[in-house]
């Protein structure tokens, strides 16, 4: 499977999958890194790490719809399989999520169908945990669709929240999980995929 990588910032989901692909960890190859963000962290990880990177932005390609069609052409010609969103700002638009239907992944750092939505992300969705009195929060991988925090659960890992939490260090623990869970929902998809493809054979 070619896994190809959405991100902003530092893209430590996307470090952390591409560790994994390299030790073996999953039966997975690289294919490219797209970000809208051309001084991002993860741009230049790529570079000093001989990974594909590209930046691709409604800057580069005058609008949301031609990035979103530029992105989508570069995912297809990179042969990806699986498109992991690793702190991507963006909407995924429609040229891509039509080119890649239940083939983009992204993780929410909360107990999805819970505190998603329009503008939760980040430190808004622990303030939301917190501001609600939920004991327990977490962190959610899921497909996506067009509706933002909408598409199937892949997998999930609960948290504990205590009365004594804020949200540093709510946010601290769900960073904590995060990768690993990243990593094994994308073995769980290459599996089911595998299996799958056997099964048709």
């Amino acid at each position: 499977m070619i896994i190809s990588f959405l991100a902003s910032h530092g893209g430590s989901s996307a470090k952390a999958i591409i560790a994994a692909i390299n030790n073996g960890q999953l039966n997975a190859t690289v294919g490219i890194v797209i970000t809208n963000n051309r001084d991002s962290a993860i741009s230049a990880w790529c570079l000093d790490n001989d990974v594909l990177v590209r930046h691709i932005s409604s800057k580069t390609h005058r609008g949301e719809d031609n990035a979103d069609e530029a992105i989508s052409t570069v995912l297809q010609n990179a042969g990806s399989q699986l498109i992991v969103c690793s702190g991507y700002m963006k909407l995924i638009g429609p040229h891509t999520l039509d080119a890649f239907p239940e083939k983009v992944v992204n993780i929410h750092p909360a107990l999805l169908p819970k505190h998603g939505g329009k503008g939760m992300f980040g430190d808004h969705v622990h303030r939301a945990v917190l501001a609600s009195g939920d004991t327990i929060s977490g962190a959610t991988v899921h497909f996506v669709t067009a509706g933002i925090d909408e598409g199937p659960i892949i997998l999930q890992k609960e948290v504990a929240v205590t009365t004594s939490d804020t949200v540093e260090t709510l946010r601290t623990k769900i960073q904590a999980i995060e990768c690993t869970l990243y990593i094994a929902a994308v073995k769980k998809i290459i599996n089911l995929w595998s299996t799958a493809a056997h099964g048709n054979l």
